[in-house]
């Protein structure tokens, strides 16, 4: 039976990058069902602001009945009624706890720097919880929750992850010297987490690992780099820079029956209907859903064909040195994949 997977194609430059990637995969013969659905701003918009959610019911029902589902970017107005991200509303209604970035660079972008690592960050704690407390009309306090089980479920992914890929190496992010109860938790599940595994571990303070990063990446290639909500958010975006654009970033959202995928980058409104965006993001998120839902032999075949068409350097976008327009760009990588899945 094929699997289920919705589909929001978002706001900005989304629809463009969602089509290039469904493109891709339909060329590729995926037989997973595809739902398209509405979710983000635009419409949220359109139908007079009136909804608490960007997410409308018949979107949620939808996602409900999937096996997993894709986000084109969205926008999130900052306003102060305005609802919360879609992002942040899925990752917490499904429990999709583990937002994981690999972030590889490619030779000809920076063939002086390799950086082949992957970020882990716990996605529903921190202080992404949002909660929020004003004590006087001059004061706030937010708050950063850190269970137990939080942390607990989320090491055993990302110690997953390293058995899968066979790496060698944990990074654990914190600031432990200060935040001593919050990240003292997660530091204790970190190490419970690697006990009778072969993983090397080593704990970095945020502010030193922002300088690592820029100073010398190197050092964490085949590692899988884990931390909380907003130090990894930050570090993953830094490594993502390391790379070239964040136009080539891609990543998912994991729970224990339920995965969301997307490009790391926004939906760029500026650039909406150009034809000229990065689709690399987008392509390779929509791969890597293929493989979730047992398409593996497509989702290596677009790895393979996009890093072809990137190296070579003939059919890309302006933002990594080219001139082709998004479609050409996804037409280029279709070819290659075709090529290899034929093989």
């Amino acid at each position: 039976m094929s699997k289920k997977a919705a589909v929001m194609r978002g706001d900005g430059i989304g629809p463009e990058v969602v089509d290039s990637m469904l493109k891709v995969l339909k060329e590729c013969n995926s037989q997973s069902e595809i739902i398209l659905c509405d979710a983000g701003s635009e419409q949220w918009d359109k139908n007079g602001r009136k909804d608490k959610s960007y997410i409308p019911d018949a979107t949620m029902k939808i996602l409900e009945e999937s096996d997993a589902c894709f986000k084109g970017p969205t926008t999130t107005i900052p306003v102060p009624d305005a609802p919360r991200s879609v992002a942040v509303t899925l990752r917490q209604k499904f429990e999709l706890y583990s937002n994981i970035r690999p972030t590889k660079t490619f030779d000809r972008l920076t063939p002086n720097k390799k950086l082949d690592c992957v970020c882990f960050r716990e996605a529903t704690e921190g202080l992404y919880t949002g909660i929020e407390v004003k004590i006087t009309d001059d004061a706030a306090i937010a708050i950063r929750k850190i269970t137990r089980q939080g942390s607990r479920r989320f090491m055993n992914s990302a110690v997953n992850w390293a058995k899968k890929y066979n790496m060698k190496k944990m990074v654990a992010i914190t600031k432990r010297n200060i935040l001593k109860q919050t990240d003292g938790i997660f530091w204790e599940e970190v190490q419970n987490a690697i006990k009778g595994t072969d993983i090397a571990l080593s704990e970095i303070y945020i502010d030193n690992m922002a300088q690592q990063m820029v100073v010398a990446p190197e050092q964490f290639n085949g590692a899988v780099l884990v931390s909380t909500n907003l130090f990894m958010d930050i570090i993953s975006e830094l490594a993502s820079g390391l790379v070239g654009s964040i136009g080539l970033i891609y990543s998912a959202n994991m729970g224990d029956n339920f995965a969301m995928f997307e490009a790391a980058h926004g939906s760029a409104p500026q650039f909406a209907g150009q034809n000229k965006v990065n689709p690399t993001a987008t392509v390779l998120s929509g791969a890597w859903m293929a493989e979730y839902l047992g398409e593996s032999e497509i989702r290596d075949a677009i790895f393979a064909a996009t890093e072809q068409v990137i190296n070579e350097g003939k059919t890309v976008t302006w933002d990594i040195g080219g001139n082709a327009s998004t479609t050409q760009m996804t037409d280029a990588i279709i070819t290659y994949a075709k090529a290899k899945l034929r093989k």
